[in-house]
């Protein structure tokens, strides 16, 4: 911009001689060809010179400085001595209009002369040129002529008008005729255009800052000397506009060429005492600010490359021996160079408008915020500063930006937001601080205490994902596919938390834990699941995955959903951890009231980069090996089919919830829902069928909705024999872990002879899962109060047994003591497996509530396989662990006290048989999800 100002004072006022391409008055492109060698040429001289170094340059601005001030001097001496006017410039006017090439002497209609050659050199004279007269006006008029009034109008005109006194459009528009002479603007002008054009030469203010790097004391020199320059620069530019108006002529400011006075510079004929010290203090004054924009740029970029900030600037920080930035200033000057290759001075300045305003901008949005966010290392020492003023700074620059020329605004905006990005991905070496962070960390505070002051409305609950991750010994996870099934879930736009646990000792394992984080959080980057992930250590897994159930979370931002894994291999399993630790989890889960999803089958359901579609990956295992990190997100696994939901237990809607979310991912949008609800012989299925399709139009959920119906016929042979079958394993491993030790032997069948006579389990006729002994908490008050007294007949029952068993436990002891010395009873005790086994099968008789339990998971899960055998999903309620009674409660603490080892045995067994009413519950579907609802969730019609 400043090399264009010093060809554009140099060529045009100074030596006009020098032009190449021709006449530049008459050809406006003669002048920007010129400016494109000529500014070239220069540019390698100012290189060079900025090359020496900086200390001539500093040397040089100081006589640039001293011949910018004294021309200064020189222009307000020439406007107040020059107060009437002088007669060094006259226009020539024809009506109206300027016009150029004409000489005061020539200003005349005669016939045969200048304009009358040019209006009527087709034979016909031009009828504007016939109607009006033609006149020479002075173009310095002088602040007493009252052209100040004049000049206050505002005077735009658009690309073509002529320039002329007033916006008549009888004198400003061509109606297609011949311009001939008459001086036209060569571009639409505006309030807004000129702001762009001027403000360039108001950007120096920045040269201390560029170059803070060689002051001797920055902090203080910094504030002193731009607060200096802006207020000398507004000064002298304010008051130079103010008396210009007062004294130039409206036509010759708007001269934008000087083309009515032969290409003279106005302020030069104003100035005192002679022209040439204007022009040779412009020239100066140019050149010195282009070499001090060309020695603070290199240093400048020199230390963004050193930050490290844009990792592709790192060649450029590097120095030559004597300490100067070579490789930034040769960069520093192919992008001039790219500037001078534009020519026409007008269409860069807008440009160049852009990136000062931006970079203005920044620098007031980077003070607003520090002050705002209150960081600890914003310590300004100027004492007159305030957040207020950074803003209106800022808000002034969005708004020139936009009334220069927006889309060259929207071009800079978007190029930093590029930049920025870039270096987000790629990442800065070295971490200055990030407001954008410090907004995040405040918003997030300031939303975290806005959502404790009350519970989430019902519209607004969507899933806060708690998943249970296993890993193995390496790291990886055990069932990747996990991961996959919380992506597709986050189209609720949810919270996600990822935590697993190492079994052991903190203090021994924080580095293990530390390594394993890293490689979950790899995994949820790969698997596209953005949330948090954590790593807990406790010597109990089971209570470990408690205490993450009760305290994950922050505020208002507690997650509401656990997902876990099916334990697949807990009856293989020779130790009870895998479906104990399960079952111990659901309790928590249903304890803390939150939702539970138990997917089974997980590696039967899509993932992302199941699917390879391209054919290089086909054909070459290497490219596929190196583009398949980048291509694997792409890869998405589509299925088609539908999602089935059995509504069974109506909990609000969450099952119907759930396919919604998976449907808004790629994954599963080609799938349709359908909708099971169960219903007694008795029950209106008409009347069901439709309540639950208004219930779904209501809800906006497009559904098929079909209601089966279930007879509470007699138990089946097939289901006692698979809850006989069922009882028998159960009795077999527990006998056959008694048969390791004698004593445990003799102990079980002191047990054994106790619960000789079992209480009558109550059972239901309705469908249900949950255990027969378990209370509902909706029910008459008839029926509660029955069930409180028969747990209080049951509750003195037991105390009295425990009563006469702590009376006979000195003689338990003694006969468990004499048996163990007893050979034949050792001999006894080496039996091998299969007499345990048909001792167990002999008179045995499962327990009526198991059977019950088991004929219902039995029916429906024939109706299930019968309906949804095709079903891509099918989604049904988990059954809940039965809840503990008194009775129960108290016989645990008495057997766990006097017959420990039948307590620990009897207990597996229980819940080997409820892991076992889930597996019969799923047996012959592929992929099935379990969900239990917490209370807490509601789907609404409301949107």
């Amino acid at each position: 911009m400043h090399l264009s100002s010093v060809l554009s004072s140099s060529q045009t006022y100074m030596a006009p001689w020098l032009s190449i391409f021709g006449d530049f008055t008459k050809d406006a492109s003669a002048m920007y060809n010129n400016f494109r060698v000529y500014g070239t040429g220069l540019l390698c001289v100012m290189g060079l010179i900025v090359y020496v170094g900086v200390k001539f340059v500093n040397k040089f601005a100081t006589v640039a400085l001293a011949c910018v001030i004294f021309s200064i001097i020189a222009v307000y001496a020439g406007i107040f001595d020059n107060i009437d006017g002088n007669d060094k410039l006259f226009m020539c006017i024809l009506g109206k209009r300027l016009l150029k090439d004409v000489a005061v002497a020539n200003c005349s209609k005669d016939e045969g002369g200048v304009l009358w050659n040019y209006f009527c050199a087709s034979g016909e004279c031009d009828p504007y040129f016939k109607e009006q007269n033609v006149s020479l006006v002075r173009g310095i008029k002088g602040l007493k002529s009252g052209v100040f009034f004049d000049n206050l109008l505002p005077s735009f005109l658009q690309e073509g008008q002529y320039i002329a006194y007033g916006l008549d459009p009888e004198h400003i528009e061509p109606l297609d005729r011949p311009s001939y002479n008459q001086v036209y603007a060569d571009l639409s002008t505006a309030f807004t255009i000129l702001i762009g054009i001027f403000f360039p030469s108001v950007t120096g203010i920045m040269a201390g800052s560029n170059r803070s790097g060689d002051l001797a004391d920055a902090q203080k020199s910094i504030p002193i000397g731009t607060i200096g320059a802006i207020l000398t620069t507004s000064t002298v530019y304010l008051s130079c506009v103010l008396l210009f108006a007062g004294t130039v002529d409206n036509l010759l400011l708007r001269d934008k060429f000087g083309q009515s006075i032969g290409g003279k510079l106005v302020v030069a004929n104003m100035a005192w005492p002679n022209q040439w010290v204007i022009l040779i203090g412009s020239f100066l004054s140019t050149l010195g600010a282009g070499l001090q924009s060309l020695t603070g740029a290199p240093r400048l970029l020199q230390a963004i490359a050193k930050d490290g900030i844009i990792p592709f600037l790192e060649p450029f920080a590097v120095s030559s021996k004597r300490g100067e930035p070579t490789r930034a200033l040769i960069l520093t000057l192919l992008i001039c160079q790219c500037g001078i290759l534009l020519g026409n001075v007008d269409l860069l300045a807008p440009l160049l408008s852009m990136f000062f305003l931006m970079c203005y901008g920044f620098v007031n949005l980077a003070c607003a915020l520090q002050t705002l966010l209150r960081t600890p290392n914003w310590r300004p020492r100027f004492k007159y500063y305030h957040w207020c003023l950074s803003l209106i700074g800022l808000t002034l620059c969005i708004s020139i930006m936009f009334m220069t020329s927006w889309y060259f605004a929207l071009i800079a905006m978007g190029m930093a937001v590029l930049i920025y990005k870039y270096i987000e991905y790629r990442g800065a070496e070295k971490e200055w601080g990030d407001g954008i962070r410090g907004i995040a960390l405040s918003a997030a505070r300031y939303s975290l205490l806005r959502l404790e002051e009350g519970p989430p409305h019902t519209k607004n609950w969507r899933p806060q994902i708690l998943m249970l991750a296993k890993m193995n010994d390496d790291f990886t996870p055990k069932y990747r596919k996990l991961f996959s099934f919380v992506s597709q879930l986050k189209a609720g736009k949810g919270l996600a938390v990822v935590v697993t646990l190492i079994p052991g000792d903190f203090t021994k394992r924080a580095g293990e834990a530390a390594a394993a984080k890293q490689a979950l959080r790899k995994v949820m980057d790969d698997e596209k699941v953005k949330g948090f992930c954590d790593v807990l250590v406790a010597s109990n897994i089971a209570d470990g995955l408690s205490h993450a159930v009760q305290t994950i979370g922050l505020g208002g931002m507690k997650p509401n959903t656990v997902i876990i894994g099916w334990p697949y291999g807990w009856r293989q399993s020779e130790h009870d951890r895998t479906w104990h630790v399960f079952l111990q989890t659901v309790r928590h889960v249903s304890a803390a009231r939150m939702a539970l999803l138990v997917p089974k089958g997980i590696n039967f359901f899509p993932a992302i980069g199941d699917k390879v579609t391209c054919a290089m990956f086909r054909y070459s295992a290497k490219c596929a090996a190196v583009l398949m990190p980048y291509f694997r997100p792409l890869l998405i696994e589509q299925i088609a089919g539908n999602i089935d939901i059995w509504w069974i237990v109506h909990d609000g809607g969450l099952l119907m919830l759930l396919p919604f979310l998976l449907k808004q991912h790629r994954s599963w949008k080609n799938c349709k829902m359908r909708i099971f609800t169960v219903a007694q012989m008795e029950d209106n299925s008409i009347q069901i069928k439709k309540d639950l399709k208004m219930f779904l139009y209501h809800l906006r959920i497009e559904a098929e909705v079909e209601v089966v119906e279930m007879m509470d016929s007699d138990i089946s042979a097939y289901t006692y024999e698979r809850t006989l079958m069922m009882e028998q394993r159960n009795q077999m491993l527990r006998k056959l872990r008694l048969n390791k030790r004698e004593k445990e032997n003799v102990v079980q069948a002191i047990v054994d002879h106790h619960h000789h006579n079992d209480n009558n389990t109550k059972t239901a006729s309705k469908v249900r899962f949950a255990d027969p002994s378990e209370n509902k908490e909706t029910g008459n008050e008839e029926t509660d109060r029955e069930e409180k007294n028969e747990t209080e007949s049951e509750k003195d029952k037991d105390t009295k047994e425990a009563t006469e068993n702590d009376k006979h436990a000195a003689g338990d002891d003694k006969l468990a003591n004499n048996v163990s010395s007893s050979p034949v009873k050792d001999k006894k005790a080496g039996g091998d497996a299969t007499k345990a086994a048909d001792d167990v099968k002999s008179g045995f008789k499962p327990d009526e509530g198991n059977v019950r339990r088991m004929h219902t998971a039995v029916k429906l899960n024939e109706v299930i396989v019968n309906k949804s055998h095709d079903a891509q999903l099918v989604i049904l309620n988990l059954p809940g662990p039965p809840k503990e009674t008194y009775m129960e409660r108290e016989t645990k603490i008495y057997y766990s006290t006097v017959f420990p080892v039948y307590f620990l045995n009897s207990l597996q067994s229980q819940k080997n048989v409820d892991m076992e009413f889930l597996e019969v519950l799923t047996e012959g579907l592929e992929r099935v999800l379990m969900v239990r609802g917490g209370g807490r969730e509601v789907i609404t019609i409301y949107s």
